[in-house]
């Protein structure tokens, strides 16, 4: 079995965990191209490459009210209600996340305080292609509403047809977005980067998408536009002990496979007979799923890791830094206590990743590609900016203003230094 790996030393780990992505220098040129296109011709490029990209010619990029509307009653009642249920459990969770003013005197006289406010212009961007994904618009929309944000934009790449998924247009106005706009890909983020007359330049950009959507929004950011964090092809780890079911494990390695050719899973073990009888198991249920070419072509990137300890298997998962991190073992806590890296981690046999990607309440926007190492998951302060006030009294200026001078002056800053003295010397003269 060529995806099992025995016993791997930890010089040989970043080999064995390498991502199945391209190299950026791949994709940049094309990025680069695009985006240089869409700054100098605006909508007319973004109509070029829709045409070459999507395969097909918009009158408009605007979504219609009569489309709104048709795509509210194809969907089906059961769907609605599950839309629903999921909107209001991310809604529970994301609200909670909101915090208290930071308010406090540092020294007598001297007061600070923190307050959030929302970035007012954002862009959503939600993918298509093989499966559009109607979740992420509640993961980003749902955050978004809750923190205030003003303008939010959603682009999504039509189909050939020209028109969205309707589950995407259906859970977009459930969540009152009423900018939805037909553009997909790096020509989407372009134009949320520079504006168009069509497209809103915004401040942020959300949004998973494929390795050329994470490119075009690392190359955002050259622009002045903020994103939520590198987000590509998804990816899952599995810790599987012998306690562990093997067709449940097989089952949640499939669910994220099925996202993409590109896509990664892994399963780190110590007990062999596990990860056997999970490749027994990922061989029989693959037979009978829809996504089945896609599925073989992303399990030819797995691994079956077997490792000598659990501390081992601690250290080979936080080297990895997974997106999504299921623990299914006998001894869950320890696991979950020596968490550093992880986008987001589901714990116990009845918790598949696919409650995270729909309906527990928790984001699914997760960092990918060990970016779980630095980035958090989308969440609530995703859309919101601390900014820190400060007011001083007299007294207060008077008990560290003497602190202030003698820092300004050992950096050879002056002007910072006679700011406070002018200060001192006018309440000294006030005091005569």
């Amino acid at each position: 079995m060529e995806s099992l790996i025995k016993y791997p030393p930890q010089s040989n780990w970043e080999s064995i965990l390498q991502r199945p992505t391209q190299s950026v220098e791949a994709i940049e040129s094309i990025v680069n191209e695009v985006f240089l296109a869409v700054k100098q011709q605006g909508d007319k490029a973004i109509s070029q490459y829709t045409k070459r990209f999507d395969k097909v010619n918009l009158e408009s990029v605007f979504v219609s009210r009569k489309e709104i509307e048709s795509a509210s009653e194809a969907v089906s009642e059961d769907l609605k209600l599950a839309i629903q249920q999921a909107k209001s459990n991310i809604e529970v969770f994301h609200s909670a996340q909101k915090t208290a003013k930071v308010d406090v005197e540092t020294h007598p006289g001297v007061r600070c305080w923190q307050q959030k406010r929302p970035i007012e212009t954002v862009g959503l961007y939600i993918p298509g292609g093989t499966a559009p994904l109607f979740s992420t618009v509640l993961m980003l929309a749902v955050p978004a509403t809750i923190a205030g944000c003003k303008n939010i934009v959603l682009c999504t790449p039509p189909n050939s047809e020209g028109a969205i998924a309707n589950e995407i247009l259906y859970a977009a106005t459930l969540c009152g977005i009423t900018t939805i706009i037909k553009v997909g890909g790096i020509q989407a983020i372009a134009g949320l980067t520079f504006g168009t007359s069509r497209i809103p330049k915004v401040s942020k950009i959300f949004g998973p998408g494929n390795q050329y959507v994470t490119v075009a929004k690392q190359l955002a950011t050259k622009f002045g536009v903020a994103i939520d964090m590198p987000a590509g092809p998804s990816e899952l780890l599995v810790m599987a002990d012998k306690t562990a079911n093997p067709a449940f494990v097989a089952s949640d390695l499939l669910s994220q496979a099925e996202h993409g050719v590109d896509s990664q899973v892994i399963l780190v073990s110590t007990d062999e007979n596990i990860l056997l009888e999970t490749e027994n198991q990922i061989r029989i249920q693959t037979q009978n799923l829809d996504r089945k070419p896609i599925i073989e072509k992303a399990l030819k990137n797995k691994k079956l890791i077997l490792v000598k300890s659990d501390q081992e298997a601690v250290d080979l998962i936080n080297f990895y830094g997974p997106e999504h991190y299921i623990i299914c073992t006998e001894n869950n806590s320890f696991f979950v206590e020596n968490v550093i890296n992880a986008g987001s981690v589901f714990i116990g046999k009845y918790t598949p990743e696919s409650a995270g990607d729909y309906a527990s309440g928790t984001n699914h926007t997760l960092p990918t590609n060990g970016y779980a190492k630095a980035y958090s998951g989308v969440n609530l302060d995703s859309f919101l900016k601390n900014i820190t006030f400060q007011e001083i009294t007299k007294d207060g200026l008077v008990n560290i203003g003497t602190t202030i001078e003698l820092m300004a002056e050992a950096e050879g800053l002056m002007a910072h230094k006679n700011a406070v003295t002018i200060r001192l010397k006018s309440i000294v003269d006030e005091s005569k």
